[in-house]
């Protein structure tokens, strides 16, 4: 009995650490990722502004082909929308809310499982006879704090999956 009370004590400590730990983190995160394509803005851009076009080189297709994605909304630029449901990566939302041609393509991207909203954009900057792209996204994790502690590993995690996304985008933009 005592073993047991022991466990049990050592279990509502780790919770409590757990907890007032993630308080003292932030909820908030910021990834930024960017990649040299050798191709000109405007391709890039038509790659980026229309969400039927991500399937060609976003990682998150890839990983499931088997997705289901509704469009909605015009075919491109700001207002264009697209949801998807997966088994692997998860629901979500992404609505893009500005364009600038050859420039930017700013988004909000909701995750309904967690009730949290992101912001970001690609920007795409003529350079070395090319396009250098870099992809930004800021969010707020919520207000539980034992969700605070994934903001911890966001960088890593959502920094990983926007490399792997830039090289696709990249691989698709010079085939072009």
């Amino acid at each position: 009995m005592k073993v047991l009370k022991y466990l049990l004590l050592t279990l509502l400590g780790l919770i409590a650490l757990l907890y007032l730990g993630g308080m003292a983190i932030t909820p908030k995160f910021h990834v930024v990722r960017s990649a040299q394509i050798q191709a000109p803005p405007e391709r890039v851009y038509a790659l980026v502004a229309s969400p039927r076009q991500w399937k060609q080189w976003s990682v998150w297709n890839q990983r499931d082909p088997k997705m289901q994605i509704d469009y909605s909304g015009p075919e491109s630029g700001a207002g264009a929308v697209w949801a998807w449901k997966s088994q692997t990566e998860g629901d979500g939302r992404m609505t893009f809310t500005a364009a600038e041609p050859a420039r930017r393509v700013a988004y909000d991207l909701f995750f309904p499982d967690f009730g949290t909203t992101s912001s970001g954009d690609l920007r795409f900057e003529p350079r070395d006879g090319g396009t250098l792209v870099t992809w930004t996204m800021d969010g707020d994790i919520g207000s539980n704090p034992l969700f605070h502690w994934m903001t911890l590993f966001s960088d890593s995690m959502v920094g990983k999956d926007f490399e792997a996304g830039l090289k696709g985008l990249k691989q698709v933009a010079e085939a072009h």
